[in-house]
């Protein structure tokens, strides 16, 4: 198997094809890159720019460069000694404009008798022969159906006939209701998608079908063009996008080893914290988000836990958070909201021997997966953690407890056969629940340090010393070397620089206080957890134009759902909420404190950045590199992480750089890319200085803000140092006598200068940057 020693994530849409990646190639092979990562290029959604929303399986999408482009990545990238990763979609089909997706367009034409009905999970009693299309503005709007060109319309919305449901002139030719009661689908109210909905989703997304791959024809199918890749030698990795959303995650990877030649595999797994992948997944690790928390936690100072936590307690009217109790709350908000179907669906597979009725079966169900504390079980191995997710359901609803006790038996049942779809199904749904309420809503109610809220994060876990950090990487060393590692994603709610300016909150707990105290008496926002998040995003990002901020503030509003949401906003509140915004930008005041508190955080929190990204890219794992991310970027939740960037700018600096132009300053663009491309170039040059992992301890009064580790495997390899709680360590008089021992003398790959071997000054090592990449030699 290839596996790569660092990946570099590009986001493929129509205005970024695969013909200009095959062109970023020879300044990523500079960069130190070794392998190029792709997100999906299968045909999606016309004008996607993500392309999770696959409309045709079959074929790469000409719109994002077709087979041809693919071919031209492949090339540049073998001429450049580089390999390839490509992310899959395999768990869902986009389904937005039917007649763009042929197995779709199929289904709802031919129902029961299309070849592709055993590609989707619809549950045809419960929709009496039917597939219920949640599009109608309000069900009195079958008023506004027509017929015409031989389909279906409403509105912008087309959709096919049955063979014989329409014959022009007859009877029922002007009466497009008529023609409707005719077809293998139902078009309702887009309100009912959240409790009468009967096929499988990807989350709450009426657009995004779920599809079956367990089955082998499905499988077979929808794989046939990624198995090409593979047998002309075009791709090297693949990257499985929401395996947890699968009937069997276990039995998919082992099935996707086999046609792909036994290739190297990434799954988009989020890990809590002390999970680990199941032992019978076929596969190289996750795309670490487990990875990001750890880093992030190792530069948020816990002293600053109480200062924070009193700020978030006085923004609650006095009355502490509890997490576990509100995300109990919010997992119910979902399961009784906008996944509601879902749980109906799993109360329809409860046996009536089991002589539960439907209702105490759905709140039962409900409540067993509010109480999960993973994304899902992998039974029979998370036996253990269903059972304590019913154990915990029963306490917290002691009348449940009988129905609970029915339950458990069925839901432990997840074999193959139909007995078991009830346990196979719970184990699909609880990990949509767990990000539409975890992620999707606790994350934007728990507000007391935005660093924490991060995907994949237990915002409970406020920080991370430095020797619980090299225990955790040393089990990564031995676990997990090929797992990969990561900052910043398509999918991460803020990027790295703009977690780590967050970060230096927590060491002026104090200052933040008195600033966001000031901010609510000039620009007022009712709904202080959200005043604590968005001042803290707007510090975080600022300088930013104001479209951005308004996006982000109105998205993480409606996603908290506390003072407005999605499917009713309250524009009474959303006013008040786009005026506080604005004062950012109109009052004078307003301005004047965010720059003053911008000012003090910046050079902290570009400190943090820069040792975050150095250590992410030499600690054990495979590190990615999201596109764009070697200079500063200070973005938000998506979209606006995926804003497009300037390669030529990137490309004219490093050519500096190689010609010897050090950044005079670490706050510098320069600076960044100076510790990307040498940690890159270093991985993929020496992978001898990366075999092993051991801390190196430091002596001296400011020892406690230095992180340091040694790759090397028995001899040295290359060491690592990176600055923590920088803020701190100015104010206790900077490293002072600070010291660390090395064996060999040793060259700072980012200074030039060398050091030892013997007992050496960490401020001489640190006398240019936050951070030093050593490696032997003088």
């Amino acid at each position: 198997m290839r596996t790569p020693v660092s990946t570099y994530r590009l986001q493929i849409r129509p205005g970024f094809t695969l013909q200009d990646a095959a062109d970023t190639v020879p300044y990523l092979k500079s960069l130190g890159v070794d392998w190029i990562y792709l997100s999906p290029i299968l045909t999606a959604e016309q004008g996607s720019d993500h392309g999770y929303d696959v409309t045709n399986p079959a074929a790469i999408d000409p719109d994002r460069g077709g087979p041809e482009g693919l071919a031209a990545v492949s090339r540049a990238a073998r001429e450049a000694g580089m390999g390839v990763l490509v992310d899959i979609v395999p768990n869902h089909v986009g389904v937005a404009t039917p007649v763009q997706n042929p197995w779709w367009w199929s289904l709802l034409k031919e129902g029961q008798q299309s070849r592709y009905a055993q590609a989707f999970d619809v549950d045809w009693d419960f929709g009496g022969g039917r597939i219920r299309i949640p599009v109608l503005g309000e069900e009195a709007d079958v008023d506004a159906l027509e017929i015409r060109d031989g389909e279906l319309r409403y509105y912008d919305h087309r959709f096919p006939l049955a063979e014989g449901s329409y014959t022009a002139g007859d009877s029922t030719a002007d009466d497009p209701r008529a023609v409707h009661d005719r077809q293998h689908y139902e078009l309702v109210g887009w309100r009912r998608a959240d409790t009468d909905l009967n096929y499988r989703r990807f989350f709450a997304v009426n657009t995004l079908a779920g599809i079956k791959v367990e089955v082998p024809e499905v499988f077979d199918e929808a794989h046939e063009e990624i198995v090409r890749w593979f047998r002309e030698g075009l791709v090297d990795g693949l990257r499985i996008d929401h395996p947890d959303g699968l009937a069997d995650p276990a039995g998919y990877l082992r099935r996707l080893r086999e046609v792909t030649g036994g290739a190297y595999l990434l799954i988009e797994k989020i890990l809590e914290p002390g999970e680990e992948l199941p032992a019978g997944f076929e596969c190289e690790g996750t795309t670490g988000y487990d990875a990001l928390a750890d880093v992030d936690r190792l530069f948020v100072d816990p002293a600053g836990q109480a200062g924070l936590d009193a700020l978030d307690t006085s923004l609650r009217g006095g009355t502490p958070a509890d997490y576990e109790d509100m995300i109990r709350g919010t997992k119910r908000r979902i399961t009784d909201g906008i996944l509601h179907s879902e749980m109906r669906r799993l109360a329809r597979l409860v046996p009536a021997s089991a002589g539960l009725s439907p209702e105490a079966a759905v709140d039962a169900l409900s409540e067993i997966t509010a109480a999960f504390p993973v994304y899902r079980s992998y039974l029979p191995e998370g036996e253990g953690v269903l059972r304590e997710a019913c154990e915990l359901a029963a306490r917290r609803r002691p009348e449940l407890e009988p129905v609970v006790q029915a339950l458990l038996p069925l839901l432990l049942q997840a074999g193959p056969g139909p007995d078991a779809e009830l346990g196979r199904r719970f184990q699909q749904t609880s990990g949509m629940v767990m990000a539409k309420g975890v992620e999707d809503t606790a994350f934007f109610r728990y507000t007391r340090l935005g660093t924490l809220t991060e995907v994949g994060a237990d915002p409970t876990e406020f920080a991370l010393s430095a020797d619980e950090f090299h225990a955790r990487m040393a089990r990564r060393q031995a676990g997990q070397p090929l797992s990969m590692t990561t900052l910043s994603t398509h999918d991460t709610k803020r990027s790295e620089d703009t977690r780590a300016r967050i970060s230096v909150l927590a060491e002026l707990a104090p200052e933040w206080t008195a600033s966001l105290r000031r901010l609510q008496e000039l620009a007022p926002l009712p709904d202080g957890p959200l005043a604590n998040l968005l001042w803290q995003a707007v510090a975080g990002v600022w300088p930013a134009d104001r479209e951005r901020l308004q996006s982000y503030a109105q998205k993480a509003a409606r996603e908290a759902g506390n003072s407005t949401n999605w499917l009713d906003p309250d524009p009474d509140f959303e006013a008040k909420l786009a005026a506080a915004v604005d004062a950012a930008f109109d009052n004078a005041q307003v301005r004047a404190e965010l720059d003053s508190l911008v000012d003090l955080l910046e050079p902290y929190g570009s400190a943090n950045a820069l040792s975050a990204k150095l250590v992410q890219l030499t600690m054990p794992g495979v590190p990615d590199v999201y596109q764009g991310t070697e200079f500063w970027d200070r973005s938000l939740t998506d979209p606006d992480n995926r804003r497009p960037f300037d390669f030529g700018a990137r490309r004219a600096a490093l050519k500096a750089i190689d010609a010897g132009e050090r950044p005079a300053s670490y706050r510098e663009d320069a600076a960044k890319l100076l510790v990307t491309s040498r940690a890159l170039r270093l991985r993929r040059d020496r992978p001898e200085l990366f075999a092993g992992y051991a801390p190196v301890a430091a002596t001296g009064a400011a020892a406690e803000h230095l992180v340091a580790f040694d790759r090397g495997a028995g001899t040295p390899g290359a060491l690592t140092l990176a600055t923590r709680l920088p803020r701190g360590l100015e104010q206790r008089g900077g490293w002072q006598d600070t010291a660390i021992g090395l064996t060999v003398a040793m060259t700072d790959q980012l200074s030039g200068r060398s050091f030892g071997p013997g007992t050496t000054d960490v401020a001489e090592i640190l006398r240019d940057y936050p951070v030093a990449l050593l490696v032997p030699g003088a």
